[in-house]
């Protein structure tokens, strides 16, 4: 997903405000692509990134893994060991509500990265956690397939794919 755009979000709301809606949780940005979008798999999980692990081991071109953590502080969701794996496996970004760890690694992988947070502690593996599930974030329902748009100005959630030609 090469591209000189320096931001899409903007745009997008422009062109698309009746079919775009903006996540309002405030995200930071940790992964070196700055912009990235994708269909949408989802896992929901609590201090345990069992899921996220197996997910991001599959074929992930043109997809984007929205990880809902509770937005809990206290464990990192996602580290560079995984990350890696999900830039082998072509994955295009990464959401986690909640914490990374790893953080200097993470900003030079390929991928796109937002979390709210950081954390050093890893994550116990008990194998908890749904798949491709309904999240309520910020009262907006995300569903797998849907498509997420990211970049330093947001995150822009549609139930469809949007037309980006004339943006590009």
């Amino acid at each position: 997903m090469e591209h000189k755009m320096k931001d899409l979000l903007p745009d997008l709301f422009d062109y698309f405000n009746n079919e775009l809606v903006l996540l309002t949780t405030q995200y930071q940005q940790y992964g070196k692509r700055t912009i990235f979008w994708g269909e949408l798999v989802t896992i929901k999980c609590f201090e345990d990134n069992s899921k996220v692990k197996e997910i991001l081991k599959t074929e992930g071109k043109g997809k984007v893994l929205f990880v809902d953590g509770g937005a809990s502080i206290n464990r990192a969701l996602l580290g560079d060991l995984i990350t890696l794996s999900a830039v082998e496996n072509g994955w295009e970004g990464i959401v986690i509500n909640g914490c990374v760890r790893d953080v200097g690694a993470l900003k030079l992988m390929d991928i796109g990265i937002k979390a709210i947070g950081t954390n050093p502690i890893k994550t116990q593996k008990k194998g908890v956690g749904e798949v491709n599930c309904m999240i309520s974030m910020d009262n907006i329902i995300i569903t797998p397939g849907m498509m997420l748009y990211s970049d330093e100005n947001g995150i822009g959630i549609a139930n469809t794919e949007l037309d980006l030609s004339r943006l590009l």
